[in-house]
């Protein structure tokens, strides 16, 4: 998928954060990313009537202050934030956690690659994967007409 879309991107390293803005500008450059590198600004701003809802959160776990994984609790326990499609992306590799985001309601777990290729390959099959199916739930089908009587 080469087309639009928002992705808010929960993440306080400036290193990723920029290698995430550059893998993702040649991947899909029609994509917008918004970053947060602070998970207390998140569920305000994904509260926020006035903001455009994204339609992927790609999330780091290990975070200042508020971490990963309660934020991905508080979303969860939003009713608004309920249906977001999260991605934890991180380094780290502990089956543990990545246990405990599946439990707290996270839609994939994703180890952050240390190659940039590798990085950049496995963000684009990310997004390929998961942006086309959270633009599909939020689309609410009409139900059928049904026939004349």
């Amino acid at each position: 998928m080469t087309g639009g879309g928002l992705i808010l991107v929960v993440e306080d390293s400036e290193e990723d954060t920029e290698a995430i803005q550059r893998a993702l500008s040649r991947s899909h450059p029609l994509l917008d990313l918004e970053f947060a590198p602070r998970s207390e600004d998140v569920l305000p701003r994904l509260l926020d009537p006035a903001a455009r809802t994204p339609d992927l959160v790609l999330l780091d776990l290990n975070m200042p202050g508020i971490g990963g994984l309660a934020l991905l609790s508080s979303l969860r326990a939003h009713t608004a934030c309920a249906s977001l499609t999260v991605v934890v992306f991180t380094s780290s590799t502990a089956s543990a956690e990545e246990d405990a985001c599946y439990a707290a309601g996270a839609d994939s777990y994703i180890y952050k690659p240390v190659n940039f290729e590798l990085f950049q390959t496995v963000l684009r099959g990310a997004v390929d994967f998961w942006l086309p199916r959270a633009a599909d739930s939020t689309v609410t089908a009409a139900p059928p007409a049904a026939p004349p009587a």
